[in-house]
This record gives C-alpha cells, structure tokens and sequence, in this order.
C-alpha cells in the first residue's frame, strides 16, 4: 500500500503518515519514537477539533466503532494503536500542556486541549459579548447546553472553570454561588 492520505467516513483527511505500519508501534530508537509521539499528538487534536472531541480515554484504544476508531485503527493496512502506546502519547500531550488528566490524579484520560484554556477564555468572552450577556449571571448549563448552538456547546465544565479562572484573573468574569451549583457573570474589559 503506498503512502497516501485518506478521507474518513467523517470527512477528517489522515495524513500520509497513518498508512506507515511504524507509525502504530512504540520505536525503540528515542528519537524516532519522539517524532510518532509528536504526529500523533498533531493528528490527534486535529481530529478532535473536526469533531468536537473533549476526551480521550486509553480504553477507546481497544473500543471498535467508537469516536476515535478512525483515528486509532487503520484497516486497509490492518494496524491499531496499542493502548500502552496510546498511554504514553497522552502522558507527552501534558506533559506538553496540550491536554490534562482528567479527572485527575489517574493517567488513563485526558481532557484534550484542541483549543488552549486560554483561547477558550477569549471564546467564551466573545460570545458573552455578542449574545448580550454582560452583566447578567448565567449558569454553567446555560453556556454549555445553550438554546441556540454555539462553539461553547457540550464544553466539558472542568475546561470551562479554566477558561472562566482565565478571565476572572483580567477582571472580564466573576464567579458566583447560586443555588445550582455555579454561575458566572461577564464584565466588558477595563478600558
């Protein structure tokens, strides 16, 4: 089979790369092994943007037809990820600050950071701007389960806390206890 790109059944475009059998298996020379690491790592947030993907478990490793077979398996030449490699991917992706366990203090899912809790921040400001929410205080189900989709939908809370932290820091978010749980209102930027 030659090297070429591929197009998934979900549209994403695999690179070349993922018809190379050695792109499935953990190398044994260091160097190698930090390059497949870094264009799974690549390939990984790349098509969990396309999907809108948040989490990555090592199980989803050995789970035919899941979210992730696409990526994680290739067929036509009869490879999958290895959930030990698998591991030691995620285990580089924090350690790069590209996603982060969760929930914390295991090492077998990450919360994957396709978009920085930085960006996030930005993200969630610019649509509290532009759909009128300063000001008011909105619960975290109101941003994360809106009427109306938005790229905030379906974001997993602990990412938005992050995001929400980043703003508080820059006086553009406030955290508030309401009788749900969490709320939090949005502020306009210090001039």
């Amino acid at each position: 089979m030659s090297l070429s790109t591929h197009t998934t059944p979900s549209g994403f475009v695999l690179p070349s790369i993922h018809a190379a059998p050695p792109f499935f298996t953990k190398q044994p020379n260091p160097a190698t092994e930090a390059i497949v690491i870094e264009q799974w790592s690549k390939l990984i947030l790349s098509y969990a943007r396309h999907r809108k993907l948040f989490m990555l478990r090592v199980d989803d490793a050995e789970t035919p037809g899941g979210e992730w077979d696409e990526v994680l398996r290739n067929e036509r030449i009869n490879r999958r990820l290895p959930p030990t490699h698998l591991e030691s991917i995620l285990t580089a992706m924090v350690v790069k600050g590209v996603a982060a366990y969760e929930p914390a203090k295991q090492t077998r899912s990450v919360l994957l950071y396709w978009r920085l809790p930085e960006e996030w921040a930005e993200v969630l400001h610019q649509w509290a701007t532009s759909t009128g929410q300063m000001n008011t205080i909105m619960t975290y189900y109101e941003i994360t389960e809106p009427a109306v989709p938005s790229p905030l939908s379906n974001i997993p809370i602990p990412l938005l806390r992050k995001a929400i932290a980043i703003l508080a820091k820059t006086n553009r978010a406030q955290v508030i206890a309401i009788a749900d749980g969490e709320g939090v209102r949005f502020f306009a930027p210090a001039k």
